[in-house]
């Protein structure tokens, strides 16, 4: 006998709040730089925001070009956590998830896991191209970069990939405790990816800010398709979270 909605799973009822809190402070952000944009000026592959230029500045001590703050421990600890947000790791964590899904036999979940985050990076990759926004020039770059600067795909890949494999994890993880660690401790670690951007110089704030809120509510999208599925199959209908 199918479920009452009431039963199931309050992870599938609604998205975790947390998540949603992070879209509409992100979403927040992100009218405050198009105000800023508004009074900027845009060119052929160029978007100007008086703020990027200023937060960049200021990471430099005002001087364009200038060292980044703090001691040397701390720009190696940069250079290591971005590292995390590049393709090689991704692609690792990506696989080793998909390893534990296929031998626990989470065979939806896995499908899940594989189309968000491959379509993921890939509309990221495209939307690179089509902008064609410059790197930052104000300040010197700390790794090496080769392609347009909008959005972050770190930033943006990072988030498609970890917070996709948490929202989807946690529909098939028992206990509040670890779901909210899990959500907690994926938060973190893209957050400190893309703020590793913008240190390391190679970023604009706007392009980290633009990564956070695609890979954010792309992750929801494919949180609310698996919810979706494992509603439909379990003859249940959402409700709304009381």
């Amino acid at each position: 006998m199918p479920r009452p909605a009431s039963a199931t799973p309050n992870a599938l009822r609604h998205p975790p709040w947390a998540i949603v809190a992070v879209i509409a402070t992100a979403l927040a952000g992100g009218a405050l730089w198009l105000l800023g944009w508004a009074v900027g000026e845009i060119g052929e592959g160029e978007m100007r925001f008086p703020v990027d230029r200023a937060i960049l500045l200021w990471l430099r001590g005002g001087v364009a070009h200038g060292v980044p703050p703090g001691p040397l421990w701390l720009t190696q600890a940069m250079l290591d956590v971005t590292a995390l947000g590049g393709v090689t790791v991704l692609v690792l964590v990506t696989a080793l998830v998909a390893g534990f899904l296929i031998a626990s036999r989470h065979w939806l979940t896995l499908a899940l896991v594989l189309a968000g985050t491959i379509s993921g990076s890939a509309v990221v990759t495209l939307v690179k191209g089509l902008v064609g926004r410059v790197r930052p020039d104000v300040t010197d770059h700390l790794v090496q970069v080769y392609d347009a600067s909008f959005p972050s795909g770190h930033a943006a890949n990072s988030a498609c990939v970890y917070l996709t494999l948490a929202l989807l994890l946690l529909q098939i993880t028992a206990g509040r405790g670890v779901r909210r660690y899990i959500l907690a401790a994926t938060m973190l670690l893209v957050s400190v990816i893309g703020i590793s951007r913008v240190y390391l110089g190679v970023h604009w704030p706007s392009d980290v800010l633009a990564g956070w809120i695609f890979g954010s509510f792309w992750a929801v999208a494919w949180w609310a398709l698996g919810a979706a599925i494992r509603l439909r199959v379990a003859g249940a209908t959402p409700t709304r979270p009381e």
